[in-house]
């Protein structure tokens, strides 16, 4: 039997070379730790509701920290001033979170996106530049999956961007299909199939680059495999995300500073 004997250095040089499975988990949680502050659920206040404040979906903070992304079929529901119904947002984790009063400044039906305004200012995240990112890269997801029963403990779900494809699956809000709309499906815009994990309640997630925080899309639809009701006992694991880049363009248009 030969027996090899290795220096230490060699051990040392060995080790260097390996992948870090220890540095890349620690970089995540850091990148975790940055854009849960910007992360906050929206809901509404209902005074004649069984529940005077209802968790609808997530969204995000950016910009200067009064703004907030989410999709435009959390907030669609037409609001009866009679009742003193408006749309807040819930900041903070657990029981007791901050909610703030919050209207609704620009949206963008075709994409199902829409912009809030806060009173207050609150930590925001980071938007990337807008450009299409390459298939493969590492993605996060935080939001409240299911928050009307697990409660404001945001979740936060690992995976990949597994390609840019045409938009050709209706969102939530397909029963308000207009002529726009339908005219979407035939000349559908792109958008982000991800490998990765949703619930409903995750609308409005910030998906985002694992390796530095910044907001690549906004989480809007997942593919049912079998109806509505398995998406939660039998998930398919494919999610869909609108880029960027039309966030960018909505805030534009409503003249809200980003960079």
């Amino acid at each position: 039997m030969i027996k090899l004997k290795i220096e230490p250095l060699v051990l040392v040089l060995l080790w260097a070379l390996m992948p870090n499975a220890t540095l890349s988990a620690h970089s995540i949680v850091t990148v975790v730790a940055k854009v849960k502050q910007a992360v906050v659920g929206v809901g509404l206040h209902d005074p004649l509701g069984q529940h005077t404040q209802q968790l609808r979906g997530t969204g995000f903070v950016f910009g200067d920290g009064s703004f907030v992304a989410t999709n435009y079929h959390v907030v669609s529901q037409d609001l009866d001033p009679q009742y003193v119904q408006h749309h807040i947002v819930f900041s903070g984790i657990g029981a007791t979170p901050k909610v703030f009063k919050a209207r609704i400044i620009a949206q963008d039906i075709e994409h199902d996106l829409a912009i809030l305004k806060l009173d207050t200012v609150l930590r925001a995240a980071d938007l990337a530049s807008g450009a299409l990112l390459a298939d493969g890269t590492d993605i996060l997801l935080t939001g409240f999956p299911i928050g009307p029963v697990l409660g404001l403990y945001p979740a936060t779900h690992r995976g990949i961007l597994a390609a840019t494809t045409p938009d050709v699956i209706p969102s939530s809000n397909a029963d308000r299909l207009t002529s726009e709309m339908i005219n979407k499906l035939k000349n559908p815009s792109l958008i982000y199939q991800l490998d990765i994990t949703a619930y409903p309640g995750n609308s409005g997630s910030p998906v985002y680059d694992a390796t530095n925080g910044e907001v690549i899309g906004i989480l809007n639809k997942v593919f049912l495999k079998n109806g509505k009701e398995s998406v939660l006992q039998n998930p398919s694991g494919i999610s869909y995300a609108i880029p960027i880049h039309y966030l960018r363009a909505l805030a534009k248009k409503a003249h809200i500073a980003i960079d």
